[in-house]
Formats: structure tokens, C-alpha cells, sequence
């Protein structure tokens, strides 16, 4: 299997975790975004969105966008829970990384840190909104929770980890959610990831 996926990314970031945790082989080809890699004529014929991660399967068939990718490397194993109703909340934070926490953690993350804009640079949204998914997550585990379903870490600790746990290069505060914290020392330590 190959992975095309840039470093920097935490998108590209779950699907490498992933492979490790269960102990599957890749090639990684590291694939700049911010030297427009993803937009030579030869990767965009992998993949016509022009973005990272993609991996190309044994087999030799594609599969683009990070959480559909560690959905199906991660079929059948203990990353997806066995419990159907478990397995459905799994994928309701999945969704909700994609639709309310990536486009404004990893934006922020991505334009301040790499693109060297300014908080007055960004879209006035992404900073409020950012603040209101922490406070989402630091909610989502007030239960006393270890992770975020069920009793054992799941893809969705792996997709919500992997730009939370850098969110302070997007100039979010961690240490306004303590619960958060300790969530991602708990997920790095299962996944056995660190810096």
C-alpha cells in the first residue's frame, strides 16, 4: 500500500497512525501541500480533488479522504467498535470532525502556522468556532470518560486527536480544557504517537 500524505497534516497524520497501530506496511510518499504537489497534472490523475492523504490499496485501487481511508484499514479490528450503537456514535464524531472541528482547528493551525497570516487574517468565524468545538470535546468527555466511545480508543479519538493535539500552533488554548488534555495523552499513549 502507499500513502501520499504531507507531514504536516493531521488528516494524513490518522490514516499512518492507523497503519502502525495494526501493524500494516505502506510506503509513504510524502506529498507537499504547501509546495503544490497536490497539483501536478500526475496527482491529480490519482486524485482529482488534488488532496492528501490518498492511498493507493494493494490492489491498486485509490481511496481519498482520511476518515473513509481509516474506516476501511480499520474494518474488523478493535479501532471500530463491535457494538452497533457504539460503531454509530463512533462515526457521529467522525462526521462532526470533518463538518465543525477540522475546518477551523486545522484552518487556523494551517494559516497561522505555515502561511504566517495574522488572527486578523481569518475568516472571523474560525476562531469562535474553534473555541465552541474544544468546548465540545471537553464537554463530550465531562462523564469521566477515557475516550470518547465506549471503554477503548476508536477512530474517532483517532480523527479528533490528530489536530487537536496541535491546536495551539493555531493559537487555541488547551489549557482552557483540561479534560481535552488529558484525552490526548490517554489517545497518543494508546496509539503509542508522540511530536
Amino acid at each position: 500500500m502507499k500513502i501520499y500524505g504531507d507531514s504536516i497534516s493531521g488528516n494524513c497524520l490518522k490514516v499512518k497512525w492507523v497503519c502502525d497501530s495494526l501493524g500494516r506496511p505502506y510506503d509513504w510518499i510524502e506529498t507537499s501541500v504547501v509546495d503544490a504537489q497536490t497539483r501536478t497534472p500526475q496527482f491529480l490523475a490519482l486524485n482529482p480533488a488534488g488532496q492528501v492523504p490518498i492511498v493507493v490499496l494493494e490492489d491498486g485501487r485509490p481511496l481519498a479522504q482520511s476518515n473513509a481511508i481509516i474506516l476501511h484499514l480499520a474494518e474488523g479490528s478493535a479501532l471500530i467498535p463491535a457494538d452497533a450503537y457504539e460503531r454509530a456514535k463512533m462515526l457521529e464524531w467522525m462526521f462532526w470532525e470533518q463538518y465543525s472541528h477540522e475546518p477551523y482547528i486545522a484552518v487556523a493551525r494551517f494559516q497561522l502556522a505555515y502561511l504566517g497570516k495574522t488572527q486578523a487574517d481569518l475568516d472571523p468565524k474560525v476562531m469562535p468556532r474553534g473555541v465552541a468545538a474544544l468546548q465540545r470535546m471537553e464537554d463530550g468527555l465531562s462523564d469521566g470518560r477515557a475516550f470518547l466511545v465506549g471503554g477503548a480508543v476508536s477512530l474517532a479519538d483517532v480523527a479528533l486527536v490528530a489536530y487537536t493535539r496541535v491546536a495551539h500552533e493555531g493559537q487555541f488554548d488547551l489549557a482552557d480544557y483540561p479534560r481535552v488534555q488529558a484525552w490526548i495523552g490517554r489517545v497518543e499513549q494508546a496509539l503509542k504517537i508522540g511530536d
